[in-house]
């Protein structure tokens, strides 16, 4: 459903967020490994999401990515908007670029409710609600 960064940033995240439930600051390698993702990449995807503000990172001895516990929770919408735009969950369902309500799309229709759906999943779930549901639910194994 979502372009392969944007993936990677929503289990990253999710990921940093249960470790620091317990008190733990993972660093990349540790990330990457969890949620089976190519190293340099999520790298780069963790840098970019500390340059943008959704998370934080410290460097040597206690260092790794964390999240400000003084900002509001993160919707999921709001990260998938920063990475791809908006066209995850509302673009065409057949690939158009001109399809919309004038020009629709064979499947325009039919696909509304699923870009309806789509951004009521990414509007009200957030990564700290994912991490304590995953928290809650599991042994905190994390193998997204």
């Amino acid at each position: 459903m979502f372009n392969k960064e944007t993936e990677y940033a929503l289990r990253g995240l999710v990921y940093v967020r249960v470790q620091q439930i317990l008190g733990h600051k993972p660093g990349i390698i540790e990330i990457a490994t969890e949620i089976d993702a190519p190293l340099f990449y999520t790298g780069k995807i963790l840098q970019r999401l500390v340059k943008m503000g959704f998370l934080m990172s410290s460097k040597g001895k206690g260092g790794g990515f964390y999240f400000d516990l003084l900002k509001p929770d993160l919707p999921l919408k709001t990260i998938v908007e920063a990475i791809e735009g908006g066209k995850a969950y509302s673009g065409c369902g057949f690939g158009l670029k001109q399809c919309n309500d004038d020009n629709p799309c064979p499947l325009h229709e039919q696909y509304a409710p699923i870009r309806a759906s789509i951004d009521k999943l990414v509007t009200l779930n957030t990564v700290q609600s994912l991490a304590l549901n995953y928290k809650n639910g599991e042994d905190i194994l994390l193998k997204l």
